[in-house]
């Protein structure tokens, strides 16, 4: 597994770039700023570890009087997001309670792995949610147009298959894109452009992490 610290971030939207020689180049704006630590998770007390971020602050009369409570003991006004991250055992001597862990964690040029939940797109038929072509539209053919046609296999084995691709809730499922290219940091502003799509509407929250393909197939070049 790969142990390495992230952030969370709001999409703000996407916009564009220019490198050195005019290539225009999308990117997706995602705000990190403000990624503080609430707590520790260690190996004797809790069999992991792991650094608990909070990130984006509310008023203090919007949380409830269990979370009120966590921030307070950690020194931390109220945040509208929570997520652990899995590390190492000295991470948590680099990172304190109550500190802000700023987005410089990231380099430019760097592969990052960015997980958000998609945009709901509600209950759709087969030809929308698995790009089926559909029935005939030619004369005889009659109120099946858009269908999915047969799901069974007969007598034998009697019943539908698990997975078989049929109509139903399409989007809002937690996504995560890998191997994105982070474009530029903007520390002074908390921003960090990544390059390409994220998933999600824009000012949800995602999380951003370091590629865990590109880790791998670092440690494989190592050995």
């Amino acid at each position: 597994m790969n142990f390495q610290l992230g952030l969370i971030a709001k999409k703000i939207g996407m916009t564009q770039i220019f490198d050195e020689d005019g290539n225009r180049i999308p990117v997706t704006v995602l705000a990190a700023a403000g990624n503080t630590v609430t707590a520790h998770r260690t190996a004797e007390r809790d069999g992991y570890v792991a650094l608990q971020l909070a990130f984006d602050e509310k008023k203090p009369h919007r949380t409830n009087k269990a979370d009120a409570g966590h921030f307070r003991a950690a020194g931390v006004s109220p945040r509208y997001r929570l997520r652990e991250f899995r590390v190492a055992a000295d991470a948590l001597g680099a990172h304190p309670v109550g500190a802000d862990v700023p987005v410089t964690i990231f380099t430019e040029g760097e592969l990052v792995d960015v997980a958000g939940v998609s945009k709901g797109k509600g209950y759709q038929g087969v030809m929308k949610r698995h790009n089926m072509e559909g029935e005939k539209a030619t004369h005889g053919q009659h109120e099946f147009y858009r269908h999915g046609g047969s799901i069974g296999c007969r007598k034998t084995p009697g019943r539908v298959h698990p997975g078989k691709r049929m109509s139903g809730r399409m989007g809002n499922e937690r996504v995560t894109q890998q191997n994105l290219k982070v474009a530029k940091i903007m520390a002074d502003q908390g921003l960090i452009l990544v390059s390409g799509t994220i998933p999600g509407s824009d000012n949800g929250y995602v999380t951003i992490r370091h590629s865990v393909k590109a880790a791998i197939r670092a440690g494989k070049n190592k050995g």
